[in-house]
C-alpha cells in the first residue's frame, strides 16, 4: 500500500513540519518513506492530503464516554453523582465489552489510534476492554482501576484482591504488548497507603506504566493531606514508589515549585487535560511553568470530564489555555507534535507517533476542504484552528483500513 500527500514529520525541536512524499506500508509496518516524490501510482491520499501519524490520547476513561456533557459540578461531586454510577454498569462484562467496542468506533472516527485508558474496578471487564482494543487493532495501555476507600461500596475492593487481580492482568497483557495492562490507582483519595505501596511494587516488578491523577482540584489536594498525615500530594506517590519515568499523572494543575522539581527529577509525565480542567472548573494548568521547569508533558482528553474526543481539538485547547495565562504558549507545530510523537514518547512507544521506517502503520489520512497550503496562515496553524473531523477520510490501524 502506498500513501501520498504532505507527510506530518517530527523533528528534533519537538515540532512537526510537513513535506510532500510517499509512505509504503507492508504487513502493518512502514517500510519506505520517500520525500519529494510525486508518484505515478498511489493507493491512498493525494497532492492536497495530509498524512499524519495516528493521534495518541494519554488520559481517558473508557466507561465515561456515555456521560460526556454532565456539566455544572466540581470534581468530587461529579465523581459521586455521575461517574461512579456509570462505572457500576461495568459489573456486566458484556456491557463493558460492547461499550469498549463503541468507544473504539468513536476514537477511530477522530483519528485516535493509541490510548492510555482507565477501565473500572471490575477485573473481568478490564480484561474484556483490553481484549476488545487489541481485537480492533488500537494500541494502548489499559488499567483496572484500584480503589479501596472513599467510593461506593460496590466499587471498593480490598487492597489484597485488587493487587492480585492487577498482577493477573500483568501476566495476561504484559508491558511491551501492543495493548498492555497498566497499574492504575485512581488517585490518592480512593487508595489506602498499603494499596498505593503495593501498586508501586507491582509496577516496579513488571515494568508497567502507572496511571493516576494528581492535583486536579484544591479540594482534592486538601483532602489528600488530611488522609496522609499532612503529606504533600507528590510525596504520597513518591513514597509509594509511584513516581517514576513510567508514571503518567493526570492534570497536575495545582503544583508548587517544589512539586515540579520532584516531578522533573523523577521523570514522571503530567498528562495535561485542558478541556476537562475547564469543564469541571478545576483550574488552568500553567504550561509555561511546567515547560520552564522541564517537567515532561503529555496531552489527554480526559473523557468524560473532557468533552472533546478529537485530540486535535484538545491540542487547540492547550494552546488557548496557555495563551490566556501569559506570553508563553505552544505553537501549532508543537501541538501537532504533542498529539503524535510527544504522546508516544510519554508512553515509551518507540514505534509509534512518527512516520519513519520500522514504525507501525498507524496513520490518518486528512483531506481538508480549505486551501490550507496557500493561505496567509502557516499551514499547520490553519489546519489546527480550522479543524473539521470530517476531513479524516481514512484511519489505518497497524496498516489495516478502518
Amino acid at each position: 500500500m502506498i500513501l501520498f500527500g504532505h507527510l506530518l514529520l517530527a523533528n528534533d525541536s519537538e515540532e512537526c513540519v510537513t513535506q510532500p512524499g510517499t509512505v509504503r506500508v507492508d504487513d502493518g509496518i512502514i517500510t519506505e518513506v520517500n520525500l519529494g516524490d510525486s508518484p505515478k501510482h498511489f493507493d491512498i491520499g493525494g497532492p492536497d492530503a495530509l498524512i499524519s501519524p495516528g493521534f495518541i490520547d494519554t488520559h481517558l476513561h473508557l466507561p465515561q464516554f456515555d456521560l460526556i456533557g454532565a456539566h455544572g459540578m466540581p470534581l468530587l461531586q461529579w465523581l459521586g453523582e455521575v461517574t461512579f454510577p456509570s462505572e457500576m454498569k461495568w459489573a456486566d462484562v458484556d456491557f463493558a465489552r460492547a461499550m469498549t467496542d463503541r468507544v473504539v468506533d468513536q476514537l477511530i472516527s477522530v483519528g485516535t489510534t493509541g490510548v492510555a485508558a482507565y477501565a473500572t474496578v471490575h477485573h473481568e471487564s478490564a480484561a474484556a476492554a483490553i481484549e476488545t482494543l487489541a481485537g480492533r487493532g488500537v494500541r494502548g495501555v489499559v488499567g483496572q482501576v484500584l480503589m479501596d476507600r472513599q467510593a461506593p461500596a460496590d466499587l471498593c475492593r480490598s487492597a489484597g484482591q485488587l493487587i492480585d487481580e492487577a498482577a493477573r492482568l500483568q501476566s495476561m497483557f504484559p508491558a511491551g504488548n501492543r495493548v498492555s495492562a497498566a497499574v492504575t490507582p485512581r488517585f490518592a483519595i480512593s487508595c489506602s497507603g498499603p494499596l498505593l505501596e503495593s501498586a508501586g511494587k507491582l509496577a516496579a516488578e513488571t515494568g508497567a506504566i502507572v496511571q493516576t491523577h494528581l492535583a486536579e482540584t484544591r479540594q482534592e489536594c486538601e483532602l489528600v493531606q488530611q488522609l496522609f498525615n499532612q503529606a504533600d500530594y507528590v510525596d504520597v506517590y513518591r513514597d509509594a514508589g509511584l513516581l517514576t519515568d513510567r508514571s503518567v499523572l493526570g492534570h497536575g494543575i495545582h503544583l508548587t515549585a517544589s512539586d515540579r522539581r520532584k516531578l522533573q527529577q523523577s521523570g514522571a509525565v503530567i498528562a495535561h487535560c485542558p478541556t476537562a480542567n475547564s469543564f469541571l472548573r478545576s483550574g488552568s494548568m500553567s504550561w509555561a511553568d511546567l515547560n520552564r521547569d522541564s517537567v515532561k508533558l503529555a496531552l489527554g482528553s480526559d473523557i468524560g470530564a473532557g468533552y472533546e474526543r478529537s485530540m486535535v481539538r484538545v491540542a487547540r485547547s492547550m494552546i488557548e489555555t496557555a495563551a490566556t495565562l501569559g506570553e508563553q504558549y505552544p505553537t501549532a507545530a508543537q501541538a501537532w507534535y504533542a498529539i503524535t510523537a510527544g504522546n508516544a514518547d510519554a508512553l515509551s512507544w518507540s514505534d509509534a507517533g512518527r512516520i519513519v521506517v520500522g514504525a507501525s502503520a498507524d496513520l490518518v489520512v486528512i483531506e481538508p476542504t480549505i486551501p490550507w497550503q496557500t493561505g496567509a496562515s502557516p499551514p499547520l496553524a490553519m489546519l489546527m484552528f480550522a479543524w473539521d473531523d470530517r476531513w479524516i477520510t481514512k484511519t489505518l490501524l497497524n496498516g489495516g483500513r478502518e
